[in-house]
């Protein structure tokens, strides 16, 4: 069996983190609009964050969950974040007929620098952006990951593949960051292995449902090293060489949940929880996984409402442990 290798930084992180310094250098796109947009009324703007509340509490019931323990300023932030995301992912989800030139659109509206759009999800985030200072190339890192769904449906190499979980997920960390407040560069790090984690998890779970679309994210060349093919993925074959390369993943990605929580402590101290409670709710998917014997061809992996609930106590407390004075190690997860 593929061992782990434990290295501070890995390979595959290291183009990461170039991207992730790039885009915190660049500006925020939104200084052409500051002034005008005072003027947009505070009722309209209060109704494009009330509808970004309710997309996300309709699409996404732990985002908005975890997103409950920010202060009410800072979570309707979070959410307007989650709707310009959620928007994407579905015009790529669920295509029109040029779904490449759809998204160019989106882009275009969401990222105006003189924008006063009308579409609520747009006039809530450029508000966003503008307040929480947001890089503005992280916004179109995440666009441009979102993008390689439209023609990528392989990935040959773990690097690969976390490449694409930076596009679609460490880029929404590392604005998150933004809005909850954190202690510089040092963080960067941290939140580029929460979103890969956090993306992972979601492939892992997701396998069946990607195959229905045509699509495979599994590092081809790690299945082909558990001796797994195509059809054994299209059969849904569930054996011990599947449970082993499953085994591979879940270890692989719960490494990276514990490599990213000393994260957590460099956020400001309101938005702690919420990252946490986010981080707590993906990886106990990986345990529902584990449960059913692997099998994510038949069914979607979760928690539910009271998995995530019964999880909070136990997250509030080890958020105020003191470090281990033994290890100095920052207690991890809640596995």
């Amino acid at each position: 069996m593929m061992q782990l290798a434990h290295t501070t930084t890995a390979p595959w992180e290291r183009n990461l983190l170039n991207l992730a310094y790039e885009a915190f250098q660049g500006g925020t796109g939104t200084n052409q609009f500051a002034a005008q947009w005072d003027t947009r009324s505070s009722a309209a703007l209060d109704s494009a964050y009330r509808y970004c509340s309710n997309l996300t509490e309709e699409h996404s019931r732990s985002f908005f969950l975890a997103s409950a323990f920010l202060p009410p300023q800072k979570r309707r932030a979070m959410h307007a974040l989650y709707a310009f995301c959620r928007i994407a992912d579905d015009i790529v989800d669920h295509p029109g007929e040029d779904p490449q030139n759809a998204l160019e659109a989106w882009s275009r509206m969401a990222l105006a620098a003189t924008s006063q759009s009308q579409d609520p999800v747009a006039a809530a985030w450029a508000d966003t952006r503008m307040r929480y200072q947001i890089p503005y190339r992280l916004a179109e890192h995440l666009l441009d990951g979102i993008g390689q769904d439209i023609h990528t449906t392989r990935y040959q190499t773990f690097e690969e593949l976390a490449t694409y979980a930076y596009g679609v997920a460490s880029t929404v960390g590392l604005m998150s960051m933004h809005i909850t407040g954190f202690r510089g560069r040092q963080a960067i790090p941290y939140a580029i292995k929460l979103g890969v984690a956090l993306q992972v998890t979601n492939i892992l779970r997701d396998v069946g449902e990607d195959l229905q679309a045509g699509r495979v994210y599994l590092p081809e060349e790690e299945l082909a090293n558990f001796g797994i093919s195509h059809d054994n993925l299209v059969e849904g074959r569930v054996d011990e060489q599947w449970r082993n390369f499953m085994r591979f993943q879940i270890q692989r990605n719960r490494c990276l949940y514990s490599e990213a929580w000393p994260g957590i402590a460099m956020l400001h101290p309101d938005g702690r929880m919420a990252i946490a409670a986010a981080a707590e709710f993906y990886a106990a998917i990986l345990n529902d996984i584990e449960a059913h014997d692997y099998d994510v061809f038949n069914r979607r992996a979760h928690i539910g409402a009271w998995g995530k609930l019964r999880r909070l106590p136990g997250l509030y407390l080890k958020l105020h442990w003191p470090e281990d004075s033994s290890n100095g190690r920052v207690p991890g997860l809640i596995l």
